[in-house]
């Protein structure tokens, strides 16, 4: 899996700002105790922080056959109940100082980390089935993304090839272990023998920056947000020698503020990639080579190496001609299995067949650049976290019954829509507390009706007008 059987004992596959250290004969060792620290194949909630104990026990219980649910360590607890009494796994680790909280059986401890055993029966699984993760981190919502150990391995081979990856890069880490695009990090670094250098510090800590210089961080992966901090901050004027590569991914970033850092990395030589990807599709599906970074400013670029993108219209005919909108399709071996809703969907095996309509409304131009003009599904990309806006309405009308409600917006801001002007602080307070995003990503609109068609569905595009 992921190459780990060709580096040396010694070599480093992680380091952590807390000072720890992993290598890869230590991983691989790893990998094989964590066969026998639970039965095969199974199911366990595996709560993360971004350190090399979370590092560890990902991916050694991955090559060692068991199935986490890679979650947030710190989610909301009501959101970690709910997925628990909908999947009850036999198992669950978390990092060592927060284990008192949770009434279980315990196994063992390593690296930071306790495994305890919960009571629940083994759960029954497809074979293939290599990890899971939630299609919205932040909502705890219980439809999960489905991966498969192909996946894993299609990852590590199209990120590695296109970003040009060897084993003497030294990636800075600070997009979470349970985000599709954090975790794809570990997949595509490890292939190549990498070293990656994993963070949890604030990006304004001082600390942070010692730690990107005196580890010589060669390169930097983050979401629209973390380069807007970069931008407030000193970063064009910082000596850093070392960082060669600036890639960004996670949602459309502000024009001016691509361009910004694409002529940064042109004068300084260094490269600016932008991507485009899915949990879907293990994270990564398009690239812009470095050399269109300006001229293209904006697109997502081309389909990753042993990818296909094209595009579709309304009744399902493929678009040929550039400069014509329709929904974007991908095609490739990185392409998920499908969704769980509950326990039993675990054993289910592959619906997708390697190809999937990403819910994206894109054209390509001349060149075969791809540019996303909207988006399908219901859902955006705040800050860099998927947020189901379906599910926003139902922590809104959880928790005010009576109250109607209903959530559309852009990736810059969620627009929450209520009929009743008393509840408009409530309401997002409640927002900004369970999804763990800064007040400014909501605005609450206040009108006298939803609308709504003779069955009762809410009319969103008359929700835009308003």
């Amino acid at each position: 899996m992921l190459n780990l059987e060709k580096w040396l004992d010694n070599s480093v596959a992680a380091i952590d700002s807390q000072g720890n250290s992993l290598t890869y004969g230590v991983l691989r060792d790893f990998a094989k105790e964590s066969v026998n620290l639970m039965p095969s194949r199974s199911l366990f909630f595996l709560l993360v922080e971004n350190n090399v104990g979370g590092i560890a026990w990902t991916i050694g219980n991955i090559c060692a056959g068991n199935v986490p649910l890679i979650l947030n360590a710190h989610l909301d607890e009501g959101l970690y109940d709910s997925l628990y009494g909908l999947y009850q796994p036999p198992f669950v680790c978390v990092p060592d100082a927060m284990a008192e909280r949770f009434p279980y059986e315990t196994v063992c401890s390593r690296y930071g980390y306790t495994l305890m055993k919960t009571g629940h029966e083994a759960c029954p699984m497809n074979d293939e089935l290599s990890h899971l993760l939630p299609t919205s981190g932040s909502t705890g919502s219980p439809k999960l993304v489905r991966h498969r150990y192909s996946n894993i391995e299609a990852a590590g081979l199209n990120i590695s090839t296109f970003f040009g990856l060897t084993d003497k890069d030294r990636p800075l880490m600070v997009l979470p272990l349970y985000y599709t695009m954090g975790l794809s990090m570990v997949f595509s670094h490890f292939y190549v023998g990498a070293t990656v250098l994993v963070t949890n510090l604030n990006m304004t800590d001082r600390n942070f920056w010692k730690f990107i210089k005196e580890e010589r961080a060669t390169s930097f992966t983050g979401v629209p947000y973390s380069f807007e901090i970069l931008n407030l901050m000193r970063f064009f004027r910082m000596d850093l020698p070392d960082l060669e590569l600036l890639t960004q991914g996670g949602g459309r970033m502000p024009k001016e503020l691509n361009l910004k850092f694409a002529e940064y990395c042109r004068d300084h030589g260094k490269r600016w990639i932008a991507t485009y990807g899915q949990s879907e599709c293990t994270a990564r599906m398009a690239w812009l080579p470095a050399k269109w970074a300006i001229e293209k400013v904006g697109s997502i670029g081309i389909a990753v190496p042993n990818g296909e993108l094209s595009l579709i219209d309304g009744d399902g005919n493929p678009i040929t001609t550039p400069h014509t909108e329709g929904e974007m399709c991908y095609r490739g071996r990185n392409v998920t299995m499908g969704y769980a809703y509950k326990r039993e969907d675990l054993l289910k095996g592959d619906e997708r067949q390697g190809f999937i309509r990403t819910g994206d409304l894109a054209y390509f131009d001349e060149d075969g650049c791809y540019y996303i003009v909207g988006r399908m599904g219901r859902f955006l990309k705040l800050f860099g976290m998927r947020v189901g806006l379906d599910e926003c309405e139902r922590i809104v009308k959880g928790k005010f019954p009576n109250l109607e409600c209903a959530c559309t917006g852009t990736d810059e801001k969620m627009l929450v829509y209520l009929t009743d002007e008393s509840y408009k602080a409530q309401v997002k307070d409640e927002l900004v507390a369970r999804l763990k995003l800064v007040a400014s990503s909501f605005e609450v609109r206040i009108i006298d009706e939803i609308p709504k068609n003779e069955a009762g569905k809410i009319l969103y595009a008359k929700l835009n007008n308003q």
